[in-house]
Parts: C-alpha cells; structure tokens; sequence
C-alpha cells in the first residue's frame, strides 16, 4: 500500500474511528474499520516461541495456549554467537506466526543485562549492545521473511523488574547511546521492524510511551524507523500525551475510555487531528502490511523439523564452561549417576509473558539413556519444592550419594526453580540454593568425577568452579534441551557456545550492585558505560568466567591477524583460525578495539565484531571480521552527535575478552 493510499484511507475516517484504530479491541487484536476495509490482526507474545492464547488473554502465561515450538530463549540463542542460527530460528518462528493466523510476534527482547539480578535476563541476549544488535536483527529479519512483523522491545532502558511501571532509568546521555540504544539502533538501521514496543519505565524522568526525544527525534528522525510505535501492553500513562510523542498504538484494549480521552482532546483543541491521523495511518500501513503477508505459509506445522531445529539451536546454546582433565565428552558404554530434580522435570523456559506451550519435551535423563549403552542411574538429589521437611532433603542427598559411589561419572544438574526468577520481579542474591550445594559436597564426597550441568535463565555464582572436573552452563534450552545437552554430553555435538555475558565471583562485583534496584522511584545507571565486562576489565577484577569465554572438545589457534580500512572507512580484520585439535568443531572470532591516549574515558576494550567459523579437525581458514565504522564512534556530549575519534586504534582478536 502506497503512502497516498494510506492517506485517502485516513481522510476517509471519522475522527472517532481514528481514534480507535490506535488502541486495541481486546487483549491480542487491533480495532477493525470494517466500513472501509480495514480487518483486526492479531499480535501475540514471543521471542522463543508462539504464544498463541485460545481463550481470554492476559499477560503473564497463566491462560493455556495452542502447541508451539519452544526455541531456547534468547539466554541461550545468545551463546550461539550465530547470526545465521538466528535467522533459521526467526524463520520456524515465523512460519508458525503465519501458519496460526498471527501478524505480528512480539519479539526479541535486546535489553542489556545491567545486572544479573534482572528477573527478565533469561529475555535478553547480552550485557554487549554490539551482540545484542547484530543477532536481534538477523532474529528479526528471519521472522520477517515470513510475512509477519516482529516487535523489538523493551524500548528503552528496561533493565530491571522490580518498579518497572513507574521506576526512571536515570542515565548520562554517553552511556544511554553507547550502551542502551545502540543496539536498538542496530536492528532498526539494519532489520526495520515492523512495529517497536515502548517501555512501561520513564527514561530521565519521561515515561517512554510519552517521550518525543526517545519515540520521534531518535526512533524516526535520527535512525529512519518506518514502521508502528506500540505500547507494552498496559504501558501507556497518558494517551493524549502520548500519541504526538510518537505512540501510535495503544495495547490492550481500554475499551475505548482513552478513544474518548483523544476525541475530547481533539475537539478541544487540545490535540492536533494530524497527529492523529498520522498514527492511524501508521496503524493501517501495519494491517496492511499482515494483509500481504497473510497466508505466506500454510498448512500443518512441521512439529519434527522444528523440534529437530530447537534441539539444533539448544546444542549451539551450551556453553562447556571447565573441562578438566577431558573428562567430556562421556564414554557412552560409561557407568554413569544422573543425579538432579532438573534432570527428570527440566527447567526449559523463563517464566511470564513469553511462557510457551511446547509441541512436545524432551526431558535429559530420557534423552541421556536413549544414547548411552552403559548404566544410568538415577536420584533426584533435592526437591524442586519451596520448602521440604530437613529430613527428606537429607534422605534425598544419602540417595544421591549412594548413587555416586556406585558410578564412574557422575552427571549432576544444579540449577534455579522458577520460582526464582521470572518477569514481574527480580532475584535477590546470584546463589544456587543451599540444598543443592549441599547436595554437591555430598555427591564429591564419594566420587569426584563430577559433571555439573546449570539450568539457569540468569548467571548464578559458582563457589564449586575449582572443585569440579566439568560444567557446561544449559541456560534455558527450549523443549528439545534434554536431547541437546545429552548430544552434547556425550559428544555427538562438540560444544562451540560462548557466553554474553560475564559470570561474577560475587554479586558485590558486579556493575550495578550499589544501585540496583534504586529508590524512590529512580535507578542511578552510576557505573556509567562500564557495563558488563567493560566494568571487570577497567578494575582489573577476577571473574569466575569473562564474557566470551567458552571451551570446545578440540582446540583452536588464531595467527596472521591483520587489519585493513576498506573505501567505506570500515575496518575488515582477517585472521587465520585453525582447528588444532582431533575433532571437527566451531570457533567463535571476537574483534575488540580501544584508543590509547582517547580524549574521552573509554572501556579497555570493546567487542566490536565476531565471525562463528565450522572447521574440520585439522583444517584452517582465513577469516573476515567485519568492524564498521560508525561502531568506533563515541556520543560528544559538546556536540551531542557521534563522532569517530582520530587516532590509532588497537585491534585485539582472540577467543574472548580476555584471550
């Protein structure tokens, strides 16, 4: 539909059915025009899966919802560190959006991960806004080529739960650029999203869904967004506000109190009517856009080429954290002990808004037995339960360690309930439970050849690191995450996943952690740019784990790094990556860069490009990194602009930000 049609549609309207195209007729569908055509779409939750709701709509995954895939969650997706796995993933996404009828999935999520106690973080992909950017929009252009719109959230600086209605993420304006919109920049400049979800917070004061700078100047004027503005649903504090900042679509339904507010206001000649008629055109620009797309993929889902992806992308999702002594990949003739509540009920899925009902679940201790060829045995270890009697929870550990004396490797599932994290508030400390821990003396008490195997949507500490041979951190891993990690266990899938995000000693480490939640109303972002591992690496702080770091069963060598500026101004580093080791596998390149001698503070380095290279054991290969350009600016507070600082710059390539 051409600009000019949209605007002969919108004349066409009365002002109250303008007013009601902008906010929504229920829960999940928009408002229809039928007298000029235009027909209500669907929008429903992602990122990782459908939520397609049956019955009454709500927001936080209690009502039942038609069988769908269950990708690992962006936790996991992130690890893969593959833009290419991305977009195969967005594409099953998407072709079951279109299948069930759907316009728009409302997804990814590409908030930094400020702090590990974010309930929502199991959401997000990174606490690096370049990763973040980079795999949102290959997710988004995947989903895309399907038909349907995707909806990049949480817009912006939604980085905690707790107060999230009303708390003002209080940020200099360097940091805000350089790490809370940046990545936000990237998808729209690079993916166009067909709509973006503002934020329920206030940024510096403003709410988001009411804020001109952050939904029109920067969103529109500055990165060239076409498409719709959305609210999260119940995000709106204002509408007549709202609506000329740049909000155009109000979610969910008000029934029909704020079409009123708008109508009164325009009446009154408190609001302009273009403003209106410019949001709902952007609103009939959207259904129309569905109305193409509709249909594009038809017919009866392929549960078992999905599955058969999901556990694909859960393999590329594991991180194998510690290896000592080789004692992964597993013998499948071994005897082994499987021991953990996890291994038997998996923890697969964050909780809240983007709970999905899975076409099917594969579960680890199944998919552990069905490739092993040797005894496995089995002992919960703990309880799943909130609160179990002293008693059981002993009788629980004797069982286990029974169990592991009795085997030669023990595989042991550590890991937090959802109880313990979930949209809607945030963790109070980075702790595994302390009947779990407990569970692990003593389970090393009798068998030291321990493998420890995390289901964790957030980083949890790891006061064990030193004391086990093994650990591969699972994340979420989707509903094929048990065939996944048994895969990977035992072999069949070498291991290539590295981590986002930096796993602390201490939570008193960490970035945020003296202003974390905040107060009052207000969250101090005090640490300024130095987020993540930008924040580890300027005090020269030990970590358990760094950013990018990740093993592999084989061994890689990176020589021959060079760099040259190509005719764009954009820097292509190449550098020749071999597989040195026996096995066929995956690297990770990273590129950082930093400026001796800047003008500005600056991080000691920064991830500004990566590459996922498949070699066969003993094979090299040449690889190109690309690093553009416009990622070596910093945001000039004197001229409020980017601005690519002279120089010489220093150009690291390695397997993670501390290689």
């Amino acid at each position: 539909m051409t600009d000019n049609d949209v605007t002969a549609t919108v004349a066409d309207l009365t002002l109250e059915e303008k007013a009601s195209l902008t906010s929504g007729l229920n829960f999940w569908h928009t408002k229809p025009v039928e007298r000029v055509g235009i027909p209500s779409i669907m929008m429903t939750d992602g990122p990782h899966g459908l939520r397609k709701q049956a019955g009454a709509g709500d927001h936080l995954g209690v009502g039942s919802s038609v069988p769908a895939t269950c990708f690992p969650p962006a936790v996991g997706l992130g690890s893969s560190w593959d833009v290419e796995l991305l977009d195969r993933v967005g594409r099953a996404l998407g072709a079951e959006t279109s299948i069930e009828g759907v316009a728009v999935l409302l997804g990814p999520g590409i908030n930094i991960k400020r702090s590990p106690l974010c309930g929502r973080n199991f959401e997000y992909f990174s606490e690096d806004p370049l990763i973040s950017g980079v795999l949102g929009a290959a997710f988004v252009k995947g989903v895309q080529s399907q038909g349907v719109g995707t909806s990049l959230k949480h817009f912006a600086a939604n980085n905690q739960e707790t107060d999230r209605m009303r708390a003002s993420s209080d940020i200099d304006p360097r940091p805000l650029r350089e790490i809370y919109l940046r990545g936000f920049e990237r998808v729209v400049r690079d993916a166009q999203p067909w709509t973006v979800m503002c934020s329920y917070n206030k940024i510096n004061g403003v709410y988001a869904s009411e804020d001109p700078w952050l939904l029109t100047r920067v969103l529109r004027d500055e990165w060239g967004f076409e498409g719709l503005v959305v609210s999260d649903w119940g995000a709106v504090n204002e509408r007549v506000k709202g609506l000329p900042a740049g909000l155009d679509l109000e979610m969910p339904s008000s029934s029909g109190r704020t079409d009123a507010e708008l109508v009164a206001a325009v009446r009154a000649g408190d609001l302009d009517e273009s403003a209106l008629d410019v949001a709902a055109g952007r609103v009939i620009d959207l259904v129309r856009k569905a109305q193409a797309g509709a249909g594009a993929v038809a017919g009866l889902l392929d549960v078992d080429a999905h599955h058969a992806l999901a556990r694909e992308a859960a393999g590329r999702s594991i991180v194998l954290l510690k290896n000592e002594g080789g004692i992964l990949p597993l013998a499948k003739d071994a005897k082994l002990a499987v021991i953990g509540a996890f291994a038997e009920k998996p923890r697969y899925q964050g909780a809240g808004s983007s709970l999905i009902n899975p076409t099917r679940l594969d579960t680890p201790l199944e998919e552990i037995r069905a490739l092993a060829s040797g005894e496995v045995a089995y002992a919960p270890g703990f309880s799943l339960a909130a609160d179990i009697a002293e008693s059981e929870a002993a009788q629980l550990r004797d069982e286990a360690a029974a169990a592991a004396s009795a085997a030669e490797v023990v595989v042991l599932f550590l890991g937090l309930p959802a109880r313990l994290e979930s949209e809607g508030y945030d963790r109070d400390d980075i702790d595994l439970p302390a009947e779990q821990l407990a569970v692990l003396d003593a389970v090393r008490a009798t068998n030291p050849n321990v493998v420890v195997v995390l289901s964790n949507g957030g980083v949890v500490a790891l006061p064990f690191a030193n004391e086990v041979p093994a650990i591969l951190e699972g994340w979420l891993l989707g509903q094929a995450g048990g065939g996944a990690t048994a895969d990977v266990l035992f072999g069949d899938v070498n291991p290539s996943a590295k981590l986002t995000e930096t796993i602390p000693l201490r939570l008193s480490d960490t970035p945020a952690y003296l202003d974390f939640p905040g107060e009052f109303g207000h969250v101090r972002y005090g640490e300024g740019l130095f987020v993540g591992y930008r924040w580890y690496d300027a005090r020269n702080l030990a970590v358990a784990y760094p950013f990018g770091h990740g093993l592999s069963y084989t061994t890689f060598s990176h020589t021959d790094a060079a760099v040259r500026v190509t005719d764009s101004g954009d820097l292509e580093v190449t550098v020749t990556v071999t597989n040195t080791g026996q096995r066929d596998g995956r690297e990770i390149v990273q590129v950082y860069t930093s400026l001796p001698g800047s003008a500005v503070q600056r991080p000691v380095r920064e991830l500004k490009g990566f590459v996922s290279v498949a070699l066969a054991a003993g094979e090299s290969r040449e690889v190109a990194v690309a690093v553009r350009r416009a990622d070596l600016a910093y945001w000039d507070i004197r001229v409020d602009d980017w601005i690519v600082e002279g120089g010489e710059y220093t150009v690291e390539v390695g397997a993670s930000s501390r290689d």
